[in-house]
């Protein structure tokens, strides 16, 4: 079996120490992480109740442009879809309307999307799909640009590109 040479080695070898310096360098600037461990999830996905499926998958898809990406039956009829845009989901299920069909629903909740897209061509594209915009797109005092939207249940969304 043959050895490496001495000059191959000690390259290996500085290798393998500069990567430990680095290493340690990324360790000391890492923030001090909390005793008892806290929560670190890798997405989040909320889950809505509708009044009327088709019409929030049509505000959805074809006015945000989400995608379905599964959808599920109860007793031989659609009873939600999970929508997806990019690594995100948004789950949206049918109302049973078990808990009375005035329900409000969207009270004192707002979801922040954030995208790399351009928020006006969205806004456009939004509004040619019959969206109407609660928010044109402006630019946020911290320099976010964005744009707002209620969905046909009363959920209020921002579409968001970071400066």
């Amino acid at each position: 079996m043959p050895t490496k040479s001495k000059s191959k080695r000690r390259t290996t070898a500085a290798k393998r120490a500069k990567a430990g310096t680095a290493a340690r360098r990324s360790l000391a600037t890492r923030p001090v992480r909390h005793e008892p461990e806290t929560l670190r999830l890798r997405s989040i996905a909320p889950f809505l109740t509708v009044n009327e499926l088709p019409r929030s998958i049509h505000f959805y898809t074809e006015g945000l442009g989400f995608v379905v990406k599964d959808r599920w039956e109860q007793d031989g009829q659609l009873g939600g879809v999970t929508l997806k845009a990019g690594d995100c989901e948004i789950m949206l299920n049918q109302d049973n309307f078990a808990k009375g069909r005035d329900r409000v629903k969207g009270v004192g909740l707002r979801l922040w999307l954030t995208t790399v897209q351009d928020v006006d061509v969205l806004a456009a594209q939004a509004r040619a799909n019959g969206v109407v915009l609660d928010q044109e797109p402006t630019t946020q005092p911290w320099g976010a640009r964005a744009f707002a939207v209620t969905d046909p249940d009363g959920f209020k969304l921002s579409v968001s590109k970071e400066k």
